[in-house]
């Protein structure tokens, strides 16, 4: 395919102003949420859902609750009715008023102290099977698990059967309700295709939008103010973190661990002419960009001299093509298809979706593969993470977040939460006139750095453009 013309043009990079916190929605927001499942539920003939977080996954719970349990582990128990019943341990019981139903007695709790940690009391809480008993879960029940994942026939030929939570919440359902009634649902809330979470509503679009901001804007200050002979522990604190939780690591990775994916700050100096990638991810975003530590072409070692020739314009130019062809009713293949072929395997080594959905978590799933025929749809929370990888030329990256909305949902946003709207309307207008970017109109924009490309970290107002 026939790439468009890059430049490379130094701007005054814009201010988009700060975002008020959208933290807490209401308890109709999540009861509405938990009706969306009883619905899917019926469809299933399933009596029952138990949903399992711990720390590291929480966003099934987060979505529908508003609870992470912190230090231990948590199942909430759905019914066909009812109010529904969390089961926590015994740190996590002090933490319940972070939920919205709780505090308005539309969520039940018992303190279930194996979810404890180890040595800690046990001798107050009842069995799990007298407490799953009691939730009317019998040999007449068909439950279905939610946990942080679900699986195809691609793993396992009864992929149904196929569930991650732990064993001993399986072996006791099994024994209460027969193998055969236990079922994975973790489709319900992360499928690409039906997924609740694949359809955000109004406040959901204007927490990640205060999540994108609050991580842009600690991005754009580590960019402005990137240094190098200093340790990327120090570089790191230009994040200003803000404390609000993590959706992912932290990571700032250059010379001392330039060779280890995934890298946290190790304490190594920042060196000039060597690589460097950053990201800062809250709950509900993830802002990434890859370059290198130089001022300009000439800085850049021998043997990567023409990377803005052919790496990262390339890489530039295709993102901006995927951007202007996500619509709603476009099949993922389509967005699959932009980036293969113009940016080729063997020179750009993508090989993760070009592409994926975000929630509370930093991936909940993607409806961008090969062959895909899954549709964009409205309310989809898009990462715009595609990762190229080079010996060579390292990495480029325009990773933000957007949102697919039609009309519908736009003016929800724009009612409820207009400085929302407002922010991302101005971001879509500097898109289109600094940078040359023509989004569909479905198209909403996160993130306060939107498609703010520096390949060169000691020069940040060097940025791409399809415009001179």
């Amino acid at each position: 395919m026939q790439a468009e013309k890059v430049y490379l043009k130094e701007i005054e990079w814009p201010d988009f102003g700060s975002a008020t916190p959208v933290i807490y929605p209401s308890s109709g927001e999540i009861e509405s949420r938990i009706e969306k499942c009883r619905e899917m539920m019926r469809a299933r003939s399933l009596t029952h859902l138990v949903v399992y977080a711990d720390r590291e996954h929480c966003g099934n719970l987060m979505y529908l609750a508003h609870f992470d349990p912190r230090f231990e582990e948590a199942l909430l128990i759905i019914k066909e009715q009812g109010v529904p019943l969390l089961l926590v341990g015994n740190e996590c019981v002090s933490h319940l008023t972070v939920s919205p139903i709780f505090n308005d007695s539309k969520l039940r709790f018992e303190r279930y102290q194996p979810f404890s940690l180890i040595s800690q009391p046990r001798d107050e809480s009842r069995s799990l099977r007298e407490i799953l008993s009691d939730e009317v879960i019998n040999e007449a029940s068909k439950v279905g698990c939610i946990g942080w994942k679900y699986f195809t026939e691609i793993e396992f030929l009864e992929y149904e059967a196929a569930i991650e939570l732990p064993h001993f919440i399986v072996n006791t359902l099994q024994l209460l309700c027969g193998k055969g009634n236990v079922v994975n649902a973790s489709d319900i809330l992360m499928s690409p295709v039906y997924g609740l979470k694949a359809a955000c509503s109004a406040f959901e679009i204007a927490h990640f939008e205060f999540s994108n901001v609050m991580a842009s804007e600690g991005v754009i200050n580590l960019l402005k103010n990137f240094r190098y002979d200093v340790t990327d522990f120090e570089l790191v604190r230009e994040y200003q973190f803000t404390g609000y939780p993590l959706g992912c690591h932290v990571g700032l990775k250059s010379s001392g661990n330039k060779r280890i994916g995934l890298s946290s700050p190790v304490g190594a100096l920042v060196k000039k002419g060597d690589s460097c990638s950053v990201n800062l991810s809250y709950w509900g975003s993830n802002i990434c960009r890859a370059g290198w530590v130089v001022e300009s072409e000439d800085d850049l070692p021998v043997e990567a001299k023409d990377y803005i020739e052919k790496f990262a314009a390339p890489y530039f130019s295709a993102c901006v093509k995927w951007l202007e062809n996500i619509r709603i009713g476009t099949k993922g293949k389509v967005l699959y298809d932009i980036i293969s072929g113009r940016l080729p395997f063997e020179d750009f080594q993508i090989f993760l979706n070009p592409g994926h959905l975000i929630h509370y978590e930093e991936w909940v799933s993607s409806p961008v593969y090969k062959n895909s025929e899954d549709e964009i749809r409205s309310g989809m929370y898009f990462q715009v993470d595609i990762i190229p990888h080079s010996e060579k030329y390292y990495s480029s990256r325009m990773e933000d977040g957007i949102i697919i909305a039609d009309e519908e949902l736009r003016m929800q946003v724009k009612q409820q939460y207009p400085e929302t709207y407002d922010r991302c309307m101005r971001r879509r207008e500097f898109m289109k006139e600094e940078l040359g970017i023509a989004l569909p109109e479905e198209v909403l924009p996160l993130s306060n750095m939107p498609a703010l490309v520096p390949p060169f970290f000691l020069n940040y107002k060097k940025v791409f453009s399809l415009k001179s």
